[in-house]
């Protein structure tokens, strides 16, 4: 059984992004910080790319954790991902 992990460790989340070919993004039209996503590949008309510092700071700012997958259970490259609370 393949399970998630939570890391709060920029380097760590970039580099799961950048080897699955994802950009990090947010929600379009959610003000100043936003809703973050990561959007891999076919954009999608409700996000926006941004910036990694950015990125980085709606992260922060959001005080926000990055829950993860790196392996489906039959042992593929898994996309799972979730933003949440550290609290």
């Amino acid at each position: 059984m393949s399970t998630a992990r939570q890391t709060t460790d920029h380097g760590e989340i970039r580099q799961w992004i950048e080897a699955r070919q994802g950009t990090p993004s947010r929600v379009r039209d959610t003000g100043s910080g936003g809703i973050l996503r990561v959007d891999f590949g076919e954009p999608e008309e409700a996000l926006e790319p941004i910036e990694w510092e950015a990125f980085f700071e709606i992260f922060e700012k959001s005080d926000l954790a990055f829950l993860h997958q790196d392996k489906t259970e039959d042992g593929k490259l898994s996309r799972f991902n979730k933003f949440v609370s550290r609290s």
